[in-house]
C-alpha cells in the first residue's frame, strides 16, 4: 500500500532543498515504498511449535458485559486432544471442498435447511450438562464451561465439553449418556449425563420450542412424548436425540440458564474424538446467539490464532475494546440461506496495487464462515490475484498443485520468504490487510477459485487468522480488528 502522506512530506521537502541529491533520494523513496508493500517472514515462523504457547494477548479481567472463552485449533498442542492423530493438509483441503459445496448448495436453495456442514473448529465447553457434536479439520477449538445445579440446591461442577464453533449452524448439540459406541463416537471429554443434573429439562412434542425446530424436528420419543431432533450433514453424517435445556456456563461470570440444545444419543459417520459437539452460531432461533440476544445483544466475535501453537478466543457479547479499533462493513442475509452471514468484497490489493477486477464480479457478495479454511473467490478475481501473486514470487521455486491450491512453492532451504501484502477491501472501504499467516497454506497461495463469477464467494478462516471477527447481528455489521490474538 502507498505510505502515509505525512511520511512522504520529509523526502519531498528535501528534494526542494537539495536538488543535487535527487537521484539518491528518489531511489530511497522507491525502496521504502517497496518495503511497505511486502513482508519478510522466517519459514519457521509459520510452522507450529510442539508445545502450546498459550495466549498472545492477555485475557480481559472484567467480563461483566461479555463472555470471553479461550479458543484453539482442533489438533494442535493447545487442543484437549494434543498428541492425537492430526489430519494431513490434503485431508483438510478435501474436507474444505465438502464444506464449501455445502454452503454453495445452501446459497442456491438446493440443500435442506438442517445444520452444519463439514469439519473444522472445535471448542471445549463445560456443560452443567450442555451441548453438542463433532468435526474434523484445521480449525479453532473453544472451551466452554457450563454448570448444573445439584439436588437440594447443591451446585455441581458441570461437565467440560469441547465444542466446534459453526457460524453456518442453527442447532447446538452434544453427545449425552447413555451413548454407547458405535452409536456414538469416542470423545475426550466426559459424556454429559442429563440424569445427573437437577436443572435438565426435556421439551414436550407439542411445545412451542419443539415446533420451532422446524426442519430439525424428528417427532416424539416412543412412550415419552419428548421432543426429538435430527441434524443431517452433507457428507452423510448425522446426529439425533432429545431436544432439552440445561444451564450453560461459558466462564466463571457468564451463566446461561435454560440453554436449549440437542442431547445426542446416536451419530452416523466419523467424528474426531476430541470434540463433544457443535456450538451453533447461525441466525436461527436455536443458535447460541439468538437464545442469548436479550442478554448479549446479538453480538459475538472470535479470533483464530496464527498457528495451532497459540490460543485464540471467543466472545459472546460486545467486546471490551474501543470501537475505533475495528474496520466495519455492512452485513446482510438472503432468503435461501438465512442462517449465513454475508458481506460484500469491493477490491483486492496486492503489493500496493489494486487488481483490475470489474465491480460486477464482487456484486453477489461473500459468506464469512468460521469453518471454511480456504477463501473462494469468483474465478475472474482469483485469476487476477494469482497472476499478481505469481509475478511477485518469481524468485522462488514452483511446486506441484495441492488439491484446489494451484500456486504452490518449494521453500526447502529457504530461511526467509518475502511475501507481497494482500488486502481485502470490503464495502464501506473496510480494508483488511492479511496477516502473513493468512496468505499461505501448506506453502501455497491460500485462495482458490469458485465455480462461477455469478456465485457468491466464501471468506475462509485462514485469511482472518489473528483478526478478531466481530458479528453484530442486531446491527447488521461485521468488524475486523487486526493483531487481536
Amino acid at each position: 500500500m502507498a505510505p502515509p502522506a505525512v511520511w512522504l512530506l520529509l523526502p519531498l521537502g528535501l528534494l526542494c532543498l537539495c536538488s543535487s541529491s535527487a537521484a539518491s533520494l528518489s531511489g530511497a523513496t522507491a525502496a521504502d515504498e517497496a518495503a511497505v508493500d511486502y513482508v519478510v517472514v522466517a519459514t519457521s515462523w509459520l510452522k507450529p511449535k510442539p508445545v502450546c504457547q498459550g495466549l498472545r494477548v492477555d485475557a480481559p479481567t472484567n467480563l461483566t458485559s461479555s463472555s470471553w472463552v479461550p479458543l484453539s485449533h482442533s489438533y494442535g498442542p493447545c487442543s484437549v486432544a494434543a498428541g492425537s492423530w492430526s489430519p494431513a493438509p490434503a485431508d483438510v483441503l478435501l474436507q474444505d471442498q465438502h464444506r464449501v459445496g455445502y454452503i454453495q448448495r445452501k446459497l442456491a436453495g438446493s440443500a435442506p435447511q438442517d445444520d452444519s456442514g463439514n469439519d473444522l473448529p472445535a471448542s471445549p465447553c463445560d456443560s452443567g450438562q450442555s451441548e453438542h457434536a463433532p468435526n474434523i479439520g484445521s480449525e479453532a477449538v473453544t472451551i466452554f464451561e457450563p454448570a448444573a445445579g445439584g439436588s437440594g440446591g447443591q451446585r455441581l461442577p458441570g461437565v467440560k465439553q469441547t465444542m466446534v464453533l459453526d457460524t453456518a449452524s442453527d442447532v447446538a448439540w452434544v453427545q449425552c449418556a447413555p451413548c454407547p459406541i458405535p452409536q456414538c463416537h469416542p470423545q475426550t471429554d466426559v459424556l454429559y449425563d442429563p440424569s445427573q443434573s437437577s436443572t435438565y429439562a426435556p421439551f414436550a412434542c407439542g411445545s412451542p420450542v419443539c415446533r420451532q425446530l422446524g426442519p430439525y424436528g424428528n417427532g416424539c420419543a416412543p412412550g415419552s412424548r419428548q421432543c426429538q431432533y435430527r441434524v443431517q450433514y452433507p457428507d452423510g453424517r448425522s446426529t439425533m436425540g432429545t431436544y432439552i435445556s440445561d444451564v450453560l456456563r461459558l466462564n466463571p461470570t457468564s451463566v446461561i440458564g435454560g440453554f436449549q440444545f440437542g442431547c445426542s444419543h446416536a451419530v452416523q459417520g466419523h467424528f474426531p474424538n476430541d470434540t463433544a459437539g457443535i456450538m451453533a452460531l447461525g441466525r436461527g432461533a436455536q443458535s447460541l446467539v439468538s437464545q442469548t440476544r436479550l442478554t448479549y445483544g446479538g453480538v459475538f466475535s472470535y479470533c483464530l490464532p496464527r498457528t495451532p501453537s497459540y490460543r485464540g478466543f471467543f466472545v459472546l457479547g460486545v467486546p471490551r475494546v474501543a470501537s475505533s479499533r475495528y474496520v466495519l462493513t455492512p452485513m446482510f442475509s438472503i432468503r435461501q440461506a438465512p442462517m449465513l452471514y454475508l458481506v460484500r468484497l469491493q477490491a483486492i490489493v496486492v503489493a500496493g496495487q489494486t487488481l483490475a477486477v470489474p465491480p460486477a464480479v464482487f456484486a453477489p457478495g461473500s459468506v464469512v464462515d468460521s469453518r471454511t479454511v480456504i477463501t473462494r473467490l469468483p474465478p475472474t478475481a482469483y485469476s487476477a490475484l494469482r497472476a499478481a501473486f505469481r509475478a511477485r514470487m518469481g524468485m522462488y521455486r514452483a511446486a506441484p498443485p495441492k488439491n484446489q491450491l494451484d500456486t504452490c512453492y518449494d521453500f526447502r532451504g529457504v530461511r526467509r520468504v518475502t511475501l507481497p501484502k494482500i488486502t481485502l477491501v470490503f464495502d464501506h472501504s473496510a480494508a483488511v490487510e492479511l496477516d502473513p499467516s493468512g496468505i499461505l497454506f501448506s506453502d501455497c497461495l491460500a485462495f482458490a477459485p469458485g465455480s462461477d463469477d455469478r456465485a457468491m464467494g466464501v471468506i475462509g478462516n485462514v485469511q482472518l487468522q489473528t483478526f478478531e471477527v466481530l458479528y453484530n447481528v442486531a446491527g447488521a455489521t461485521m468488524g475486523f480488528r487486526r493483531a487481536a490474538c
